[in-house]
C-alpha cells in the first residue's frame, strides 16, 4: 500500500492529509490502514474518557483503581508509540523529547 502523509493533533485527534490551523503537531506517513488503526486507538480513548467521566461522579470509586483511567493511558501510550513509528525525523524527536514513551521503545 501507498503511504501518504498526514498530520496529527493529539490533543483533538485529527487526522487530516491538510496542513492547516494546528493541526501539524505530528507528521505521519501511513497507509490508509495504518490510519484506521490510528483513529480506532483515539476512539477507543474517547469511549475509555467517557465511561472515567462517569466514575468520577462516584465519589467510593478513587481515581488510580479505576479501569477507565487505565484504559485511557494505555490508548494515550499506544497512540504515540504509532505516531513514532509512523512519524517524520521531526515527529520522532518531538516525541523523545516529551519523554512519553519508555527508553526502551525507542
Amino acid at each position: 500500500m501507498e503511504k501518504k502523509k498526514f498530520y496529527v493533533n493529539i490533543g483533538t485527534q485529527e487526522i487530516s492529509q491538510i496542513e492547516y490551523g494546528n493541526n501539524q503537531d505530528f507528521t505521519i506517513n501511513a497507509t490508509d490502514e495504518e490510519v484506521l488503526l490510528l483513529r480506532e486507538k483515539f476512539n477507543d480513548m474517547d469511549q475509555a474518557n467517557f465511561r472515567a467521566f462517569f466514575r468520577a461522579h462516584v465519589p467510593i470509586m478513587s481515581y488510580h483503581n479505576d479501569k477507565s483511567n487505565h484504559d485511557y493511558d494505555g490508548g494515550m501510550t499506544g497512540a504515540f508509540e504509532m505516531l513514532y513509528d509512523l512519524g517524520d525525523d521531526q515527529t520522532k524527536e518531538h516525541i523523545e523529547a516529551m519523554g512519553v514513551l519508555s527508553d526502551k521503545r525507542l
